[in-house]
Order: C-alpha cells, then structure tokens, then sequence
C-alpha cells in the first residue's frame, strides 16, 4: 500500500449535487480527506481497492441504485465500510442494507455530529480489517515458502501430533521430523509451538489435505 492509501478517504456517492457539496465541506472542516462522484458506476470507475476509508452512500440513485453498488462491492470482493444516507428511507431499505453488511443507515437530515462519529468509526473498522488482512496475507505468504514436506509436518503439528506421531503417520524417521520441525519453526518466525499453531489458525486457511498425503 503506498503512501497516499494510508491517509484514509471518505467517499460520498449522491446523485445530488446540494448534498455531494455539503457534505464534503462538512467532512473536510474535520480534516478528512473527501472524494465525491454523482453516481455509483463513476465511483466503481474510480475507485481504488487498495484505498482506505468508508463510503456515504445515497439509498436511491437512478440506473445503479445504493443496494446495487453495495452488491457489487460484496461480487468484486471489496469490504470497504458503508454508510448509507437516504431521505425516503423505509424499514425494508435498511433491513436490506445491514443485511448485506452496512455498518450504518441515516436518515436526511441528519445531525452532523452523529454522522462524523459514525465516519470515524467506520474508518476505524476499515483500519483493522484492513491490519487483519494484512497479518493474514504475511502468515499465508510464509506458508507458502514451505516445502510440501513441511506442510504436511505442519499441519500434522497443528493437529497436535507429536514427533513420534507424525512420524509414524508421514513414515519417516523422528530425526527427519526434528528437522522438518525446526525449519518450519524458522520460516514461519515462532517462537514456540503455541506461536506457531495461533498463526496457522488465525491464517483461516488449511495448510494441506491430510487425507491426500502420500506416505512415503
């Protein structure tokens, strides 16, 4: 992530010029960096993955209502936090938006401090998915400068297999699994066992089918 990605950004996607106007004078008075656009198809052409920050999204836009910006956030893999904003709203909308993951859903007019807290927030939660996701993608790429030996002693490991165990179940020496063992140790950076096993599991990817091991 460069530099720029790092200083979140608020979004605000309204069809209304009045309100895409003042919103971004209100959210730029606080020192939050702001980035508006008129309709959600100029958002999506535009926005960056890599970019932190949340986005205010108006509920009902013509050609690619907020709903159908959210959905195609969710089909593309994108979980940036949003808040929707909306001066017709009705029970329905906001059950469908939190449903689909929306971490907020205001009514215009709002009050202007609730609507800052709630950015702030927002930008918190990308800040730590974000923080998360990273710590994941580290761990995996660990994994994944692992022998298939390894990981294969390391899902047997994970499994709370002893040496002699695994040994038996891999059919190689114990001495080989020491090895195996104290490399995996070393590439994945742990400090002891306990370590190790946090990280594979915090990872929430399997290192390897055990059932499709071949004994050797």
């Amino acid at each position: 992530m460069s530099a720029n990605n790092t200083t979140p950004l608020v979004y605000v996607v309204d069809d209304e010029f009045a309100i895409r106007d003042s919103l971004t004078l209100l959210i730029e008075s606080t020192g939050q960096k702001v980035k508006s656009f008129e309709s959600a198809e100029a958002f999506l052409n535009n926005y960056d993955p890599e970019q932190s920050g949340c986005l205010l999204l108006d509920v009902r836009m013509p050609i690619m209502s907020g709903h159908d910006l959210q959905h195609e956030l969710l089909n593309r893999g994108i979980r940036i936090p949003i808040i929707f904003i909306s001066g017709h709203a009705d029970i329905p909308d906001s059950a469908k938006a939190f449903r689909a993951g929306a971490v907020d859903f205001l009514e215009k007019p709002f009050n202007n401090d609730v609507l800052l807290e709630r950015i702030n927030e927002a930008i918190k939660k990308d800040t730590i998915f974000r923080e998360e996701s990273a710590k994941k993608r580290r761990i995996k790429n660990r994994i994944d400068h692992l022998t298939a030996r390894e990981k294969e002693v390391l899902s047997l490991i994970v499994k709370s297999h002893s040496n002699k165990e695994s040994a038996k179940i891999l059919n190689i020496s114990n001495r080989t699994v020491d090895v195996h063992r104290a490399s995996i140790m070393e590439k994945m950076q742990a400090e002891n066992v306990a370590e190790l096993i946090t990280m594979v599991m915090y990872c929430e990817e399997p290192i390897v089918d055990l059932n499709q091991v071949r004994l050797h």
